[in-house]
């Protein structure tokens, strides 16, 4: 920790103001700060009781009623964290990543508990799956949304999402895609500041999502499976001739859609390194040409059935990896992009799983264990604040660095003869330090 725990507990109440006044009543506005202290400080179960033991506050039924059963609303301090992270990294150079996170979890009462695919596991396993949508400019992650995925065995149990105080306008069954598209509204209609929309192929084999984005005049790059159907950038809608019959009254493409894969058999691959690592140079084989995506209206060709007719031109990305994994992906970005802008673009979405392993293992996001609607995602917001304030600290402490480095080099200059011009690249990415520790054991005691 930098500074002594005072000052820290004096920062933490000066930056959480802006939620404090969202949040209104007194009392809440005495133990957001206390929750969202405890979630910092140190612990290996970061729920309510335990928290709450560690600060010695003696005050567990008021914290477990701000988080559980308290009425307020939660909007307006949403709202605070989509401008307070806008202010952090927002930027026309900054990447809006949409993924999604499973908390592993006993029983079958917990909302949204479902046997379902958990990604940290790798395999399907009884969990919650939270839709997640993280900002994130210079490798500098902040969280703006965690959502609830509700499965089909919950939604198709009215008793069940009654028990668990879901909302009413949250009942009805939503795709991952459906829930994003919708955060993403909320993200923009705030004004939070963004260049590109980043998502993995669970949600980049959606045509409706890839579709929505465009529509929303945005720029996104998505991964997709292998054998997702596309046709050559020059295909051509050509009448189709009848040898019996009708003369036909529908445009067909001039040759058969492909999977994504074999579209990039015959390309031209080149080694890419996108950023350096713990271990090096992250590197892999890339390769990259214009296609339009077979996401149009169906349409029955020939003898081969119902196709989709092409849809929008886009770039098709193809990576190979140093241990023969083989990823696609699709990007609406300009046709003129190089395939090194495309493959850093691509690779720029790692930096949310960074996100989602420290709000679980150094803040508690899967430690909540309540079984409310409401509840799970109080938590889930007051984790994406405090993992926030972490990142203000840890750009602060960044540009303090900077400011050093600048004022050493000055002085150092002066006290040279005059040579060649130097230029000082920026540290506030290179260099970025860990994420704060904080010791509140002390100021509790």
């Amino acid at each position: 920790m930098v500074g002594n725990t005072l000052d820290w507990n004096e920062e933490l109440g000066r930056w959480l103001k802006p939620f404090l006044d969202r949040l209104g009543h007194k009392a809440r506005r005495q133990m957001c700060p206390l929750y969202v202290s405890g979630l910092i400080g140190p612990g290996d179960r970061k729920s309510i009781q335990p928290m709450a033991e560690r600060l010695a506050l003696g005050e567990y039924d008021q914290l477990h009623h701000f988080i559980v059963a308290g009425v307020w609303d939660a909007t307006p301090v949403e709202t605070e964290l989509l401008v307070q992270a806008d202010r952090l990294v927002g930027d026309s150079d900054a990447v809006l990543v949409i993924d999604d996170t499973a908390l592993p979890k006993k029983g079958t009462h917990s909302v949204g508990v479902a046997p379902q695919y958990a990604s940290a596991l790798g395999k399907t396993a009884n969990c919650q799956t939270l839709v997640s949508l993280t900002l994130a400019r210079g490798e500098v992650p902040v969280m703006l949304a965690l959502r609830l995925f509700l499965p089909d065995s919950w939604t198709s149990n009215r008793a069940r999402l009654e028990r668990a105080g879901v909302p009413t306008e949250y009942r009805t069954a939503r795709t991952k895609p459906e829930m994003a598209l919708a955060e993403i509204d909320r993200v923009i209609a705030a004004g939070v500041r963004f260049g590109c929309v980043l998502a993995d192929a669970g949600y980049g084999m959606s045509a409706p999502f890839r579709q929505g984005l465009t529509t929303r005049k945005l720029a996104w790059a998505v991964g997709i499976p292998h054998h997702l159907k596309v046709y050559p950038a020059d295909v051509r809608m050509i009448w189709p001739v009848a040898g019996r019959g009708r003369p036909r009254k529908r445009h067909v493409p001039d040759i058969l859609s492909m999977a994504a894969g074999d579209m990039l058999t015959d390309a031209t691959w080149q080694n890419i390194s996108w950023r350096t690592g713990t271990k090096g140079k992250l590197k892999a084989g890339f390769a990259a040409v214009r296609v339009r995506v077979a996401d149009g209206p169906p349409q029955r060709i020939r003898d081969k059935g119902q196709q989709h007719l092409p849809g929008d031109e886009v770039w098709l990305i193809g990576e190979h990896r140093m241990s023969g994994e083989k990823k696609y992906y699709l990007a609406n970005l300009p046709a003129k992009t190089n395939l090194r802008t495309l493959a850093a673009t691509i690779k720029a979405r790692w930096i949310c799983e960074q996100a989602h392993q420290q709000v679980k293992e150094e803040l508690g996001l899967d430690h909540f264990e309540g079984r409310s609607w409401q509840g799970l995602h109080r938590h889930a917001l007051m984790t994406m604040i405090a993992y926030a304030f972490l990142q203000h600290r840890r750009l602060a402490t960044a540009g303090r660095k900077k400011k050093n480095q600048r004022a050493t080099a000055s002085a150092d200059v002066a006290s040279r003869a005059p040579r060649h011009p130097r230029t000082h690249r920026s540290t506030t990415a290179a260099a970025m330090p860990a994420l704060p520790k904080m010791d509140l054991q002390r100021a509790a005691a």
